[in-house]
């Protein structure tokens, strides 16, 4: 990343903290471009750049002739506003963690059975190779990247196309932050669980597929909270 990029990042996430913090309310109108830069101490070229990518979060609205103003992140912002919530504070937030893994875990029982109902039999074989290979890994690293394989399956097996765009959305921040989200810590407690949610799915039994992903996310949720403390 070049001083500039750099630069123009800093400004960015202080500018995020300030909107997702509510310094900015919402419908306020931002300090002039100038003057932003002024008090920020960069240039109008990084300012701007940091602004762009506001915009494009649907955070700020800015109109040409007319002032900068605060959008309501609840009501525009998008999946990309998780990661910058879940560390706004400098650590994770507790309660947008949880609001996290709820959702993961709701996501995950019901992408597993649709997939029991319309997985092909290629989608069938390969969920019980990487849930295999999952029962056969004892390193943690390794394991939470045959997680996400194995969701990503699940999710195209689903053939349904937004759930494979939110995994899309979501996959740099998984990986990002796996150190802090260990989904996968004792994975050999959790190894059975992975094949016998392939076997439902290879049975068609959606009923069974989707309580054992579901029993597979709420122990996930413990460790993840276990691991921090909370």
């Amino acid at each position: 990343m070049t001083a500039r990029a750099l630069v123009s990042d800093h400004v960015f996430r202080a500018l995020l903290e300030a909107v997702l913090a509510g310094r900015y309310a919402p419908g306020e109108k931002l300090p002039t471009q100038r003057a932003l830069a002024a008090d920020l101490g960069v240039t109008m070229s990084s300012l701007r750049e940091a602004l762009k990518r506001l915009e494009q979060m649907g955070l700020i609205e800015v109109r040409h002739g007319d002032a900068m103003r605060v959008r309501d992140w609840r009501e525009h912002g998008g999946l990309d506003v998780i990661a910058h919530l879940l560390f706004a504070s400098g650590g994770l937030d507790a309660g947008v963690l949880a609001d996290v893994l709820e959702a993961r875990r709701l996501m995950l029982r019901e992408l597993a059975a649709l997939a029991a109902r319309r997985a092909d039999e290629a989608q069938r074989a390969r969920l019980r190779e990487l849930a295999a290979g999952f029962a056969e890994t004892p390193d943690e690293t390794a394991a939470q990247a045959l997680d996400w394989a194995f969701v990503n399956e699940l999710a195209e097996a689903a053939a349904n196309v937004v759930f494979v765009l939110i995994l899309n959305s979501i996959r740099a921040l998984y990986f990002e932050h796996a150190a802090a989200l260990r989904v996968t810590a004792r994975p050999h407690e959790l190894a059975p669980l992975y094949v016998e949610a392939a076997k439902a799915v290879a049975s068609g039994d959606a009923e069974r597929a989707r309580a054992t992903m579901d029993d597979l996310a709420e122990r996930q949720r413990e460790r993840v909270e276990e691991a921090l403390g909370t």
